[in-house]
């Protein structure tokens, strides 16, 4: 039997008004989203410090490649532009993404071949190693820093396609910018907090680990942060040795890099680089360490909302040390 004209009617209206709930629904979410600073994918956030408005945006995980790409460069003496130049031929090879897979044997940020003398599989998948051998090879290029980008990454990596690499040195640049501390509060994340929290064990085992010993006072030479230790579980009882209460909060945990007061061959400026280099490194960090503050020189980054940008903060603390908070 036809349905009958009030049938159809009710039917429709219905249909109407379910959709309408749908799309104020729809609304409200994303109201809220844009309110509260969103829940979506974490990202991060590296911003040109010659006032041009440039920007380059990555997630965590290329955020963490990038910074220890970095800090291997700079703690073997090397310039910006061979973080430069290391960097794009990453973003390149592998979009800074540590790959299990790749062209025949190719493996990792670089996509080195251990069939070609680059090392072991396992080796090759050690952020630390792969980018110690790149720029090994880059050292023994003649003139290097004065190369076009294109020449100095394809005498290393004899690619198919060299010419690739030159679309990512604009976004390379920045990234060296940032991750070396020449453009002071120019990398922020921003990510809601979790209910994980950190361990200051975990933050100084990666610093030694891509900085060296030397980065902290009485440290060892440590490998990757021990996975066990982010699942919230209790620390041991000497995990928070050297770490300090966060002012405000007691149960966080604070570990203190010292910055010297001068830096070999850049004086002051030097000083506050290597400071920017660090802090850095600690924002890029935050979401694999469960870093909750970073600050330095009357400047605080905090995840959440205001991880957006660099915040003044107003301690009367000097350019001494960078403070790293981790979440509790």
């Amino acid at each position: 039997m036809p349905e009958s004209t009030s049938s159809l009617t009710r039917g429709r209206t219905l249909r109407i008004v379910a959709g309408v709930a749908v799309l104020l629904a729809l609304a409200g979410y994303l109201v809220a989203q844009y309110v509260t600073g969103g829940g979506g994918a974490p990202r991060c956030v590296v911003r040109s410090a010659e006032g041009d408005g440039a920007t380059y945006e990555i997630s965590p995980e290329q955020a963490v490649n990038a910074a220890t790409i970095s800090a291997v460069g700079t703690s073997r003496g090397l310039p910006e532009r061979a973080v430069t130049i290391a960097l794009a031929t990453a973003l390149q090879e592998s979009a800074l993404r540590n790959i299990e897979h790749g062209d025949r044997d190719s493996l990792g940020l670089f996509q080195q071949r251990p069939s070609q003398g680059w090392g072991t599989e396992k080796q090759i998948l050690d952020p630390g190693y792969s980018a110690g051998k790149f720029y090994e090879h880059l050292e023994k290029v003649p003139g290097y820093s004065r190369l076009p980008l294109t020449v100095a990454a394809q005498r290393v990596q004899r690619s198919g396609f060299p010419q690739a690499y030159a679309k990512h040195e604009p976004d390379a640049a920045l990234l060296a910018a940032a991750l070396t501390g020449r453009a002071p509060a120019s990398l922020s994340c921003s990510a809601p907090l979790d209910a994980q929290r950190g361990e200051p064990a975990d933050v100084r085992a990666a610093l030694v680990r891509d900085f060296g010993s030397g980065v902290l006072p009485g440290a060892r030479a440590a490998g990757p942060p021990d996975p066990a230790r982010t699942t919230g579980a209790p620390a041991g009882a000497g995990d928070s040795a050297g770490a300090d209460a966060k002012p405000g909060s007691a149960s966080a945990a604070t570990v203190s890099v010292p910055v010297p007061a001068q830096a070999a061959g850049g004086g002051r400026a030097g000083g506050d680089r290597r400071g920017w280099e660090i802090a850095h490194w600690a924002v890029a960090h935050s979401s694999e360490l469960h870093i909750e503050q970073v600050s330095y020189a009357g400047r605080v980054w905090t995840t959440g909302d205001s991880g957006k940008k660099w915040q003044r903060e107003n301690t009367g603390k000097g350019s001494g040390e960078v403070r790293i908070t981790t979440a509790q």
